[in-house]
């Protein structure tokens, strides 16, 4: 079942009278249950195209299936519950929220989808716990760890059970280490069932993947499945 079907993509921004067209007509279908990673040097248009799957953008022509719904076309307000209760977002920077515990950060999104506290709450400390940080939920960002942070940053994105797990330079800010650590807990959550695309402009990273998909000048330069390279 596809959770993402992407049909020649095109986006266009005009700068001045001219128009740029940053992706040519991108096709990409991805399966329930794949980890791919989208990978391009810079320029390549993998952020446009990653903004696009985030339902961050709308594509200037071409049809986007999330979920067996066309989101290419929606308005910004139906763009935001689609972001919210489809999608979880995982960033290079964290983006969490500095005066909050790690407990209240997991909790937001479920705040925006107005579940009850007692609800929130619960899920929260199940979601932090199964990303092995159960003993850390009342502490705040600048009390933790890189690591740390992001796997709170991991645990915000899985506590609205998305479709689809979409994960920006994850271990960008991170040590060779603490990137290996993220690494493994990214293919302990495949292992889980869940649909993972993480973009990248990292080899070794982008290797972690079942599948890599590489971006030259706004198209699809290559899809390849391969074995994936992982020591548990």
């Amino acid at each position: 079942m596809s959770v993402i079907s992407l049909k020649n993509i095109i986006k266009e921004y005009k700068l001045g009278k001219e128009k740029l067209r940053v992706l040519h007509g991108i096709d990409l279908e991805v399966q329930a249950g794949e980890f791919v990673a989208l990978m391009g040097p810079s320029g390549s248009g993998k952020s446009t195209l990653m903004n696009i799957i985030g339902c961050l953008d709308i594509p200037s022509a071409g049809d986007y299936i999330l979920q067996d719904q066309n989101v290419s076309k929606l308005k910004d307000d139906d763009l935001a519950k689609v972001r919210n209760e489809s999608i979880g977002f995982i960033f290079q920077n964290f983006n969490l929220m500095p005066k909050m515990t790690a407990l209240e950060n997991v909790e937001l999104p479920l705040v925006y989808a107005s579940v009850p506290k007692k609800e929130r709450k619960r899920r929260a400390q199940e979601v932090l716990e199964s990303v092995g940080l159960g003993d850390r939920m009342t502490h705040k960002p600048n009390e933790l760890s890189g690591g740390q942070r992001q796997r709170v940053a991991v645990a915000r994105s899985l506590v609205n059970q998305p479709s689809l797990l979409l994960a920006d330079e994850p271990t960008g800010n991170l040590d060779t280490t603490t990137s290996d650590e993220i690494m493994r807990l990214f293919h302990q959550l495949h292992e889980k069932g869940n649909t993972i695309i993480v973009v990248t402009h990292e080899e070794a990273i982008a290797q972690h993947a079942k599948r890599i998909v590489r971006l030259i000048d706004g198209r699809v330069s290559s899809d390849v499945v391969h074995e994936q390279t992982f020591t548990k």
